[in-house]
């Protein structure tokens, strides 16, 4: 046979999406159909609903008018609890993404059912990708009903409904909790991809997620002051070296989505960035951002998170093309 003709033999027929539709069908029907399912869903509503129902307790005492009081709770800390809803979020999100992932892959090899798979018209393409849509949708799923469950409860409690700019707020937000929650998806789908065991991948995305929870800051911080002077002479020294500290700290997923979820649901939040009393001469405090103002301040936050979620998840595409699968 001529080379051309062998190319031609070795070349792919067809769309290499062929099978996306199924596989993400059945993946999203197992994920909403099994018990780590609910479990993994009544922890999320149970831990995000303690601080929505302490900050909605402490919301129907105020007495002064506030145009943005539904946003007001995810952000509100209150004192019996000591975090907010978003901050819980920072915590659970990730251990559903983990959860949901950590065995999509190495499960199939364990169980000898993924050469069965692939010997169907199902590309590699289309399974990878079907698996990660399935748990970002399922994922979705339960964050979605997590929002509806706060909106429901402070319609109920608070009395008033949610202005358009609000709802609008709180969409936005669910979008970024979506796009952080991929991160760590595909971060689990990466484990799964490169060790057989499930028990290893399940702990390898845990431990990076405890590190740059715990660790990555502290890391951060002792790098920051590795680069310091012996002794600042100027304010421009002094702020390179804050958005030194600040660049480093935005290398972590959770940081990125505190900060796009800040700058989201509080409209008063004017920067993101280091900023010196000075700089801020002649703002007016307090004042709200529109939306497309606060839409323009996190959107280099929010295209991180994309970014990343994409270049991970390529990661455990190139593995997963490289590794041999047999009967």
């Amino acid at each position: 046979m001529p080379p051309s003709a062998a190319h031609g033999a070795l070349r792919r027929a067809g769309s290499p999406f062929t099978g996306l539709g199924p596989v993400f069908m059945k993946e999203l029907s197992d994920h909403l159909s099994s018990v780590r399912m609910s479990v993994l869903t009544l922890f999320v509503i149970a831990f995000g609903a303690l601080p929505v129902a302490f900050a909605l307790q402490d919301l129907r005492n105020v007495v002064i008018s506030d145009p943005y009081l539904f946003l007001r709770i995810f952000t509100v800390a209150p004192e019996r609890v000591g975090l907010s809803f978003i901050v819980a979020l920072n915590f659970v999100i990730p251990l559903m993404a983990i959860g949901l992932g950590f065995d999509s892959v190495n499960s199939e090899f364990n169980r000898r059912t993924l050469s069965r798979v692939l010997s169907q018209p199902i590309y590699r393409d289309a399974l990878l990708l079907g698996k990660f849509l399935g748990g970002l949708a399922t994922l979705a799923v339960a964050l979605v009903a997590l929002w509806l469950i706060v909106l429901g409860s402070g319609l109920l409690l608070l009395g008033l409904p949610p202005r358009g700019v609000e709802v609008a707020r709180g969409v936005g937000f669910l979008i970024v909790a979506i796009a952080y929650g991929g991160v760590w998806l595909a971060v689990s789908m990466f484990f799964s991809v490169i060790f057989r065991s499930t028990a290893t991948s399940a702990l390898c995305a845990l431990g990076l997620w405890l590190f740059f929870l715990i660790l990555w800051p502290m890391i951060a911080s002792a790098i920051t002051l590795g680069f310091a002077p012996t002794q600042i002479t100027s304010i421009d020294q002094y702020t390179s070296l804050q958005e030194l500290g600040l660049a480093l700290q935005r290398l972590s997923p959770g940081t990125l989505f505190s900060e796009a979820v800040v700058g989201l649901l509080n409209p008063e939040t004017r920067t993101l960035s280091f900023v010196l009393p000075i700089q801020m001469r002649g703002a007016i405090p307090e004042a709200p951002l529109p939306l497309d103002q606060s839409l323009l301040l996190i959107w280099p936050q929010v295209t991180g998170l994309i970014a990343s979620m994409i270049v991970v998840f390529a990661a455990a595409y190139v593995v997963f093309q490289r590794e041999e699968v047999r009967a």
